[in-house]
């Protein structure tokens, strides 16, 4: 995993104060730095700041972030934390536009992607993330999180500006944000706890991204978008059926997630589920 974090505010410019704002950045993500610390990097423009700090799985050298593209005068940066497992259609795919890649890591593909489909490539997109990404044409911050909420992705706004992170202690390194727990955060903690409601962030004032959503942080303000939603119907198929498709698609699932460029693990809980896993896991290796 790796660890992301950064800061917007349209009524702020940063450049006048970059010293004292790129240590935010670097405060930030070193206070995640558990996350990965293989490589790190800042973005820091007049009304925005990047951060990241990364453990390397694909792409080991090509791969840094914050990633900055510039496709007609317009200026593009990502920072991601995740896994896309369908980089190499994606990548096809892309190419046959003429995309030109300089890296095999799936951060590339998903900045081409919102490059070339918009705000919605994150339908595209078969994975676990959590990911931003800055437009300066449209001057446009915009917060992704994966359909099961499997990456943690918290924000807050205080006086106007977003303040993003992969977890609370990031956003507690920003000057406009201290650690505050309020009547919310007791009845998350001893009514529900350890589980919280969708969205909830404990702390006073911060929130989570939710599941299958993303959001849209420009001038007007905040603008939340859902994506994708669990649906339910009718099971109609045979047994026999139900049984070659779950097998189906418990191996593709684990085949995809295996492709790195670093050794893969499992965990083993002595449970048949990760023993499964494990399994085929192996399978494919061979």
């Amino acid at each position: 995993m790796c660890g992301i974090s950064g800061f917007c505010c349209f009524d702020t410019d940063y450049n006048k104060n970059y010293t004292k704002w790129h240590k935010v950045l670097v405060d930030m993500r070193e206070s995640i730095a558990h996350r990965g610390n293989d490589e790190t990097g800042e973005y820091l423009k007049r009304n925005i700041g990047l951060s990241h700090t990364r453990l390397s799985i694909r792409d080991l050298y090509n791969g840094n972030q914050p990633m900055i593209k510039t496709i007609n005068n317009i200026e593009y940066a990502i920072v991601y934390n995740g896994e896309i497992y369908n980089t190499e259609n994606l990548k096809t795919e892309l190419e046959t536009k003429g995309y030109v890649f300089n890296s095999t890591s799936d951060t590339e593909i998903i900045l081409y992607s919102f490059i070339e489909y918009g705000k919605k490539c994150v339908e595209k997109l078969n994975g676990i993330f959590a990911f931003a990404i800055w437009d300066s044409g449209t001057g446009e911050l915009l917060l992704y999180r994966d359909r099961a909420g499997t990456k943690p992705f918290f924000y807050s706004t205080p006086g106007g500006t977003l303040v993003f992170g992969s977890e609370p202690k990031a956003l507690f390194c920003h000057p406009d944000i201290t650690p505050a727990i309020d009547e919310n955060s007791l009845l998350e903690l001893l009514s529900i706890g350890p589980a919280r409601t969708p969205g909830n962030g404990i702390f006073s004032g911060m929130r989570e991204v939710l599941p299958g959503h993303y959001q849209i942080f420009s001038r007007e303000g905040t603008k939340q978008v859902c994506y994708w939603d669990l649906t339910a119907a009718p099971h109609t198929d045979s047994y026999e059926k139900t049984v070659e498709m779950v097998s189906y698609l418990v191996r593709d699932a684990v085949k995809r997630q295996m492709v790195s460029d670093v050794p893969v693990c499992t965990f083993l809980s002595g449970g048949i589920d990760s023993s499964i896993v494990t399994a085929i896991a192996a399978g494919c290796m061979q």
